[in-house]
């Protein structure tokens, strides 16, 4: 231990000493962290006794903190809310708020909060995901909004602001690959699109599992045609084979994709 209250060295296998931080807290052991020196483990200790008893939120977090983003996030949330949750989440009465970064944070359903305590959150470009065993899963899927999915065509935020994940805020106007929902004053009608060197309407229909099963067909009409692209397919949740089977069979798909199999 090192001569600092709070603060641990250990010694790497190369002779480099490194220095940890922790305090106790309601009877709770908490790791502060590692770092290469015994003032910035001491100073991130100090800081983390003197935060436990101030104001300040997730939001008020400086450049410059003896605590990285995370800790001090997960410090506040332990402070205000007496639980420890391993990730920079912060608990509010409905909902919860997941801070990626100073300035960046997402709101979710408590109903999630279980997944999210023991899942980070993490970023590629735009591209939000998971690990989740191994896998990358996007956190546009969790939510039910399709790979390509196009805001505003296809998927709404109900009130405008793109990182609130509540359930309620999510609209899916489009649920399935190639389908896109069609309004003519009080008639609604579903409109089938395949690309094929430029879109090809595979049809218009009332019922939406109808235009699902109608882009599987016109894909199906396509790959037998001898076009390699590959077209992802529609999976129809809640009808059994048959009934699948029998509207295959029944519905219309244009007269372009079947002259595209002679």
């Amino acid at each position: 231990m090192a001569n600092t209250p709070g603060v641990y060295v250990n010694v790497l296998k190369n002779g480099t000493p490194t220095y940890r931080a922790s305090f106790t807290h309601k009877n709770k052991h908490i790791s502060l962290g590692t770092y290469t020196t015994e003032e910035a483990a001491k100073a991130a200790y100090d800081y983390a006794l003197v935060l436990m008893h101030e104001t300040e939120s997730p939001e008020d977090y400086k450049e410059g903190c003896p605590l990285n983003f995370e800790k001090f996030v997960i410090l506040c949330n332990l402070r205000d809310n007496g639980i420890y949750i391993s990730k920079p989440v912060y608990l509010e009465k409905k909902y919860f708020i997941y801070h990626f970064s100073p300035g960046l944070s997402y709101k979710f359903d408590m109903d999630d909060l279980f997944y999210f305590s023991s899942h980070k959150l993490m970023k590629r470009g735009n591209h939000l995901f998971v690990s989740d065993y191994g896998l990358q899963m996007s956190l546009n899927e969790r939510f039910g909004i399709r790979p390509f999915s196009v805001e505003g065509r296809d998927h709404v935020f109900i009130n405008g602001d793109k990182t609130d994940f509540r359930r309620e805020n999510i609209g899916i106007i489009n649920r399935f690959h190639g389908v896109l929902r069609e309004e003519k004053k009080t008639t609604v009608l579903y409109k089938t699109v395949i690309h094929v060197n430029g879109n090809i309407i595979v049809g218009r229909y009332e019922d939406e599992i109808e235009a699902a099963i109608a882009y599987n067909k016109a894909v199906d009409l396509l790959t037998s045609a001898g076009i390699e692209k590959k077209y992802p397919q529609n999976y129809i949740d809640g009808l059994s084979a048959r009934e699948y089977a029998e509207i295959y069979t029944a519905v219309k798909v244009s007269d372009r994709l079947l002259h595209l199999r002679e």
